[in-house]
């Protein structure tokens, strides 16, 4: 199982690095957009869609991502959303995601499976247009918001392994902790504070990390709320998905990714960072 995880990461990095360094924003779009084609796919299976409906769902998903982006974008980069998007894709995930959390693995299914899958979609094409943008605002600061998921979860995983006691939600995610999230929300911040004043100050990068557009631009106490906020929001993202699973009885979304389980076990905290993300990033513009 080791060398398999090994493995599909090796591959995964092998798709990616090339889209994400390409000179033009092509690679990297096309590359997500298979991605979200993917994880649409997953989130009908998962949502009781049989068979060759699923596939549909997840064929139309990347037909509107496409379409999206031959509408209203150009050369592989979406012309910049008005910031009331994001604040309002992010407003949604807040309190949507905070309601269904609290009604439990349950709650999902008495929600009619239109409804269901309809938000999924939605949540999926806003993350996708979230990290096209993000992509055409510079590499350094996609890189900064990608590593902030992927380091919450590291230092969640150790530090809950290591401290764990009280139990987040045992009845969604019965292996997370309330010291797993202190230590993620920590661990970001220490990170934080090396990206915007070491890496940003002292290297010549072709953007602002998201930490620097958040502690520097914003201040301290604002900016680190900020980024506490986005913390707090990956780990919702991902017990959304948990209860989703456990709703259905499934153990991951698929086995696209052999020893990961499916694209949306590997995304799902970054759905309702993405488009925070920009939504924070976006009051530096009026300062």
């Amino acid at each position: 199982m080791l060398k398999q995880r090994i493995l599909t990461a090796l591959v995964l990095l092998a798709v990616l690095l090339p889209a994400l360094f390409a000179a033009s924003p092509w690679p990297f779009a096309v590359l997500t957009i298979v991605m979200i084609g993917a994880a649409a796919w997953e989130w009908a299976r998962l949502n009781a869609v049989p068979g060759r409906s699923a596939w549909l769902f997840g064929g139309g998903l990347s037909l509107l991502c496409l379409g999206t982006l031959l509408l209203l974008g150009r050369d592989g980069q979406l012309w910049p959303a008005s910031p009331l998007a994001w604040w309002l894709a992010g407003g949604l995930w807040v309190l949507g995601g905070g309601y269904a959390l609290s009604q439990g693995p349950q709650g999902w299914p008495r929600l009619p499976r239109l409804p269901r899958l309809l938000l999924g979609g939605l949540a999926l094409w806003a993350a996708w247009l979230a990290m096209v943008q993000a992509r055409a605002l510079g590499l350094n600061f996609l890189l900064s918001i990608f590593c902030l998921v992927w380091a919450a979860d590291v230092f969640a995983y150790f530090g809950g392994k290591a401290m764990g006691r009280r139990k987040l939600a045992p009845a969604i995610s019965p292996g997370k902790s309330w010291e797993g999230v202190w230590t993620g929300m920590a661990g970001v911040l220490i990170m934080a504070l090396v990206w915007a004043y070491v890496v940003d100050a002292r290297f010549s990068v072709d953007s602002l990390s998201v930490y620097s557009l958040l502690l520097r631009k914003l201040g301290w106490w604002v900016g680190g709320l900020g980024l506490l906020l986005l913390v707090a929001m990956s780990v919702v993202g991902d017990l959304f998905e948990s209860l989703i699973k456990r709703a259905t009885g499934a153990k991951d979304s698929s086995q696209l990714l052999p020893g990961h389980g499916g694209v949306l076990d590997r995304i799902d905290a970054l759905l309702p960072v993405f488009p925070l993300a920009l939504a924070l990033s976006s009051l530096v513009a009026k300062q």
